[in-house]
């Protein structure tokens, strides 16, 4: 088993104050540490967007047929996929990319899934190192 790196960013954001699905997944990914003021042409919310679509379809989607579908260069795209494969939130089987469940709540229990495990070892190893230290 191949244990990746994995980095969960939360920033707490205020939420939209008018019920609108595009402005809700922005700060959805705001929050999640995703969409940032370096993301001018919003390149990486149009690939988060495409692949909550293609989730809805169950369709794994290459980094060639992302890019087409978004407007954006392979480059791009890749990059952008590292940063959603880093985070836990896309997955890759063979070559394809795919939200890594199928809807996002069950997204973020996911990552509450993983925050808790990463703190569960966080804390066993601090209890370590506090009784080594003799703290």
């Amino acid at each position: 088993m191949i244990i990746r790196e994995q980095r969960i960013t939360i920033i707490r954001v205020s939420r939209p104050r008018q019920h609108n699905v595009n402005d809700e997944l922005r700060w959805l990914g705001h929050s999640l540490g995703l969409f940032t003021e370096r993301d001018k042409d919003s390149s990486l919310y149009r690939l988060f967007v495409e692949l909550i679509k293609s989730r809805r379809g169950n369709q794994l989607l290459t980094s060639d047929e992302l890019a087409h579908r978004v407007g954006l260069s392979r480059g791009t795209v890749v990059h952008h996929l590292n940063k959603l494969l880093e985070s836990g939130i896309v997955v890759s089987e063979r070559n394809r990319y795919v939200l890594r469940v199928g809807n996002l709540e069950v997204l973020i229990e996911e990552l509450r899934k993983d925050v808790r495990r990463t703190l569960d070892d966080l804390k066993a190893i601090a209890k370590q190192i506090d009784e080594e230290l003799e703290l």
